[in-house]
């Protein structure tokens, strides 16, 4: 009676554990082959029981059938052990041969090749073995030698966790194998003894209860939940069956009505009803039965994400952030504690904030930041930490740590550490898978607002100290402003004073240049006069050039007036080109005025707009190439003025012509061209222009060439206009 018990419990057990398993996951390998390892010891253990009390075939069949099962049992405990934990898929060399020889050993069971027949002895009946044993013998050998070594490999890789669940498998898988081989073969045909058979269950037994410790205990294969479930369900719908039955008697009896249409039919129909009401009470009720017992850690991951992310958002202070946000964690983990430890850097101590006051020395603090530093895993599991790690297993369990997770951010910016840290579930029970996946989902969600709170802390603390940097060098500027400004003074003074004193004398070489080329001074040959006119052009410039230095300065002193005269732009225009022309020409360049038939009198600063007209124009001389044109053009139309200078020359970068009209500035190509320029033409040109009420015209495409100009609006600068 006891074996009965014992074999029914055991194979009621496996049932359920081999459905679960598969149900879980059944693309994982690791799942097939535990769901297909169990059937098998069923199979086994229900066999072996059925060949001492024989049914329906004989009883050598049923040995010969608990061979076979025996056959595979072995192989998938090789097979078995041999994809878990890592979900290998394809099987080694050996294991190909091993595969299709143990086919057919188990096919040569089902002949007198490997026991012949029974044979009845005083000890009861005796399978005689044929030739065939050894091959099953050996069979069963290999299996467990190949199992031996794969669990060896697989038990030195192992992490901690995953040793643990391999111990508590491997002794149970062992003392069942060890269990039948005594019992079915060694004490069948070393002692011809088979008294011992049916205790060979005991073996099924304890490779239940191993799986069933480790299942609970270990996580192993992540079925504990659908178990507890599956037995919330299970108590449900067996509480429900009694509750039905004892209605319909009930009801059938203080009715007193048996027999009748009313008991058949409409009994059950109320009971039914009844049923419906209530199911919902009783499924609530075992659910909470069952939780508290076997799963009181449940928590809704949604509820917590959003409680989190609340504190997340409202929160930018470091220490307020850390310690509500653990209250939360803690809370819906149900956590013996639950801490944040930042470091900013690696002479800066921890900042540890949470649920629990959690301190480290200066030495525990030096040594967990370099060991979490070494360690390239971003969780870690205290009770997992192998004797490579063992002064931080040391450090986290003398706080009380179970879990550590690294908050990484994913940027390059390694000068901040930050570490979730949870304790112990308040329950006693290990953290699941499930648990270690909402925890990094938190630590993922938690680095930006830690970083934010940081950046936030930083900037407060610049704020503290920011007005009196500001003030001294304020200080600094000031006085630095003082020294540039007098320096400036200064140096437009001695501009001032230089171009005065320059004028005068080249205003008197201009003079009597003048007067040589006009013949004042007697007939000049060729040569000489055209050597004159390149002296005079050149002093021309030079007069021009002075008087951008003036006009510069009077600009920085406020002295800079325009003088409006009623002024025809035509003819002003056609005497700067004219003096232009000779060396246009000597440089191989097209030369060309398009000079308006009829031009209406604008009220100019002639002398200023001389020198923007000679400006552009000797520009586009200089910085045109040989065999290049030039175009110069004025015009009007019913509302405007327009004077422009295009040219084929060398163009303005780009990126260049932001700066173009800016003092001093030039172009990179135009400084290689011409090395002796300023800078100051056009910046004086625009200044001008605008002081006159026109706009600038520019356009340019480097190596194409450059339009230069300018527009007014004639009713600005109408004849009679009276405004100086």
């Amino acid at each position: 009676m006891l074996i009965t018990s014992i074999l029914t419990a055991s194979i009621a057990i496996n049932l359920l554990v081999a459905f679960l398993v598969i149900v879980r996951n059944p693309k994982s390998a690791t799942h097939r082959y535990f769901f297909a390892l169990t059937i098998a010891f069923i199979s086994f253990g229900l066999i072996n029981y059925i060949s001492l009390n024989p049914v329906l075939l004989s009883q050598i069949t049923w040995i010969r059938l608990d061979l076979i099962s025996g056959v595979y049992l072995f192989l998938l405990l090789y097979l078995t052990f041999y994809v878990f934990p890592e979900q290998k898929q394809h099987l080694p060399r050996f294991a190909k041969f091993f595969v299709p020889y143990s086919v057919f050993v188990s096919a040569l069971t089902l002949t007198p090749f490997v026991f012949t027949h029974l044979e009845v002895t005083s000890k009861g009946v005796q399978p005689i073995p044929g030739p065939g044993i050894v091959l099953f013998v050996s069979q069963h050998i290999l299996a467990i030698l190949m199992t031996i070594w794969v669990v060896a490999i697989k038990y030195r890789k192992s992490d901690v966790a995953q040793k643990k669940q391999l111990k508590i498998v491997i002794s149970g898988t062992m003392i069942s194998v060890i269990t039948i081989i005594l019992f079915n073969l060694v004490a069948v045909q070393a002692f011809h003894n088979n008294s011992l058979i049916p205790y060979s269950s005991v073996g099924v037994l304890a490779f239940t209860l191993s799986f069933a410790f480790c299942l609970f205990r270990y996580r192993f294969l992540d079925v504990r939940l659908i178990v507890v479930r599956a037995l919330a369900y299970v108590m449900f719908i067996s509480s429900l069956s009694i509750i039905y039955v004892v209605t319909v008697f009930v009801l059938a009896d203080q009715l007193l009505i048996t027999e009748s249409v009313f008991t058949q039919r409409i009994v059950p129909i109320i009971a039914a009803v009844f049923l419906v009401f209530t199911a919902p009470f009783f499924k609530r009720f075992f659910d909470r039965i069952t939780n508290r017992f076997f799963y009181r850690d449940a928590y809704e991951p949604q509820i917590l994400f959003d409680e989190l992310n609340k504190v997340l958002i409202s929160n930018i202070e470091l220490s307020i952030l850390l310690r509500h946000a653990s209250q939360v964690i803690q809370s819906h983990l149900k956590s013996d504690m639950c801490v944040v430890a930042v470091n900013e850097g690696d002479t800066l101590p921890l900042r540890i904030a949470g649920t629990k006051d959690m301190h480290f020395d200066q030495n525990a603090s030096s040594v967990f930041m370099e060991d979490m530093k070494a360690i390239s895993s971003d969780m870690i599991i205290t009770d997992e930490l192998d004797q490579h790690n063992a002064r931080l297993k040391k450090i986290l369990q003398a706080v009380n740590v179970s879990v550590v997770v690294r908050l990484r951010s994913g940027s390059k910016d390694s000068s901040i550490f930050a570490f979730l840290m949870l304790g112990p579930k308040r329950s006693g029970n290990l953290y699941g898978k499930f648990d270690l996946k909402i925890i990094n989902i938190i630590g993922d969600s938690m680095v930006i607002a830690i970083q934010n709170a940081l950046r936030f802390e930083e900037i407060q603390q610049f704020n503290v100290t920011l007005q009196a940097k500001v003030n001294e060098a304020t200080a600094k500027l000031q006085k630095t402003n003082k020294k540039l400004r007098d320096l400036d003074e200064t140096k437009d003074e001695f501009i001032s004073m230089a171009s005065h004193q320059l004028r005068t004398p080249l205003t008197t070489v201009k003079g009597y240049m003048s007067m040589v080329l006009e013949g004042d001074a007697g007939k000049l040959t060729k040569p000489q006069k055209e050597l004159l006119e390149q002296a005079f052009i050149s002093s021309q410039r030079m007069v021009y050039l002075i008087a951008d230095l003036l006009n510069v300065s009077r600009l920085k002193t406020g002295k800079f007036v325009l003088d409006l005269q009623p002024t025809n732009l035509a003819e002003v225009v056609e005497g700067e080109i004219t003096q232009l022309k000779e060396t246009a020409n000597a440089k191989g360049l097209g030369f060309e005025f398009k000079k308006p038939k009829k031009f209406p009198e604008l009220m100019l600063d002639e002398t200023k707009i001389r020198q923007v007209i000679m400006n552009f124009s000797d520009n586009a001389i200089y910085y045109t190439p040989s065999g290049g044109n030039i175009t110069i053009e004025l015009k009007e139309d019913k509302n405007s003025v327009y004077f422009t200078v295009k040219d084929t020359g060398l163009g303005v970068p780009k990126d260049e012509k932001s700066h173009l009209f800016t003092k001093f500035y030039r172009a990179k190509n135009a400084r290689n061209a011409r090395p002796d320029g300023t800078g100051l033409g056009l910046f004086m040109a625009k200044k001008v222009v605008d002081a006159l009420g026109g706009n600038i015209i520019f356009e340019s495409e480097e190596g194409k060439g450059s339009t230069f100009g300018f527009t007014f609006e004639k009713r600005k600068l109408k004849a009679d206009h009276t405004e100086k």
